[in-house]
């Protein structure tokens, strides 16, 4: 017999309150227009690098600009992965502080599913790759972290085209799950893909860092005051071989959430969050897919070939069961060790159909294969088609699943919204508040 709606302590996939919820709706309807446009400029790039004007692709991704003393004269490609995703990466760093301080994160049973999913989803699809590549040699083993990464933006947008109607808790768990990847993403591209550091620069980057900790914590929102000081970090740390775009995410850390005690409106992290979501999600990550994304088959050795390659197979056989075992064994392994049930209306069928949409990898997958075997290598290039191919795959499989139950999830949205009252806060949540 199911739990009751709802009761997210005591039941697998449950609704948090209507507060987080409607935040959450906030941020999935902007990251879904940024997926679009994600997946818009990723297919322009791969079918403009396999036309006769490839090698205008190929020369428009190199051209350099930037200053040479500063050793910023990069590659408008390294510009996108480096800076633009630096904006990316302070998105996430907010939305990591804020679901740690203020969202499901910070209750232990509610975060105990989310994490577990996103640790077994990072897991198994790295011991996949490694399975792959272990006696290939020659550096293959550099990218096990390949296929760890689930791209929210790309998967939401998966889930505009099929138009299936995902109830509330299905879709904070897989924001909330993505928010953890990006955690752990973070993590391994800074501790196992530094691969020179300058202590100098790294200990300089503290300052103007500390700088703008102070001012945010004073709640200052001067951008004359608080970019200069976040440009500083992030030349420093760029400088310092750790990759530029941890200073997004330790920028992003440094932003308070609480609002001040008598003051009104939104906190910092709102509000900054706000102002650099639609920047992030429309300009930055599109732009990085446009650059990372232009894969020449043929220049990889024609497709046959390079899905014949170890990289390419750990990589796609990587995202599309290794995801797919690691989220849906870790959520069967809390619900065997915790007793709890799934939510009223929700079955296994729902979990499998998450697990195959959390394959979708893209963005920080590309990232880690630039970094792991440089960008522009033969590797890097079966790398993009292993990412490309084995999300494909993912979304394909996950919308056949998703699609056979969504008469089920229009049932369970429209119970989600149904207002009686007209005062805005849809009935089922008034009900769990007054069980609570």
């Amino acid at each position: 017999m199911g739990a009751p709606p709802g009761r997210t302590g005591r039941s697998l996939l449950g609704r948090g309150s209507w507060l987080e919820v409607r935040r959450i709706g906030d941020i999935l309807r902007l990251e879904t227009f940024g997926g679009v446009l994600l997946v818009a400029a990723a297919a322009v790039a791969l079918v403009w690098a396999n036309s006769p004007w490839g090698d205008v692709y190929r020369a428009l991704s190199g051209l350099r600009v930037g200053p040479s003393a500063l050793d910023l004269n990069l590659t408008l490609a390294q510009w996108a992965a480096d800076g633009l995703l630096a904006i990316f990466f302070f998105v996430a760093g907010l939305e990591l502080k804020r679901e740690f301080v203020a969202g499901d994160l910070r209750d232990p049973r509610r975060a105990t599913l989310p994490v577990a999913a996103a640790v077994g989803g990072m897991a198994v699809p790295a011991l996949i790759y490694v399975a792959f590549n272990a006696g290939v040699g020659d550096g293959a083993l550099a990218g096990w972290a390949i296929p760890t990464a689930t791209d929210i933006a790309f998967a939401l947008a998966v889930l505009a085209v099929i138009s299936t109607h995902l109830p509330d808790a299905l879709r904070t768990f897989l924001l909330t799950l993505a928010v953890v990847d990006d955690l752990l993403a973070i993590a391994i591209i800074a501790v196992f893909y530094t691969s020179s550091l300058a202590l100098v620069p790294l200990a300089l980057a503290l300052v103007p860092l500390g700088l703008f900790a102070v001012l945010v914590q004073r709640r200052v929102r001067s951008w004359w005051l608080l970019l200069p000081l976040a440009l500083a970090t992030w030349v420093l740390v760029h400088e310092s071989g750790v990759h530029a775009t941890v200073a997004g995410v330790l920028l992003g850390f440094a932003v308070p959430v609480a609002r001040r005690a008598a003051g009104p409106g939104p906190g910092l992290a709102e509000h900054f969050e706000h102002r650099f979501r639609p920047l992030s999600a429309g300009v930055a990550v599109p732009v990085f897919a446009f650059f990372a994304a232009g894969v020449s088959v043929v220049g990889a050795g024609g497709l046959g070939a390079s899905l014949g390659d170890s990289v390419t197979l750990g990589v796609l056989v990587g995202l599309v069961v290794g995801k797919t075992a690691g989220v849906l064994g870790s959520t069967w392994l809390v619900q065997r060790f915790t007793h709890a049930q799934l939510a009223e209306g929700l079955s296994w069928w729902d979990v499998l159909g998450l697990a195959l949409l959390a394959g979708v990898g893209f963005t920080v997958s590309l990232l880690i294969g630039e970094l792991a075997f440089g960008a522009g290598s033969a590797r890097d290039q079966h790398v993009k088609i292993g990412v490309l191919t084995g999300s494909l795959v993912s979304a394909l499989l996950a919308t056949v699943v998703l699609r056979v139950r969504n008469r089920r999830y229009r049932l369970l949205r429209a119970e989600e919204e149904r207002d009686t009252d007209s005062d805005g806060v849809p009935d089922v949540y008034e009900a769990d508040e007054t069980q609570d």
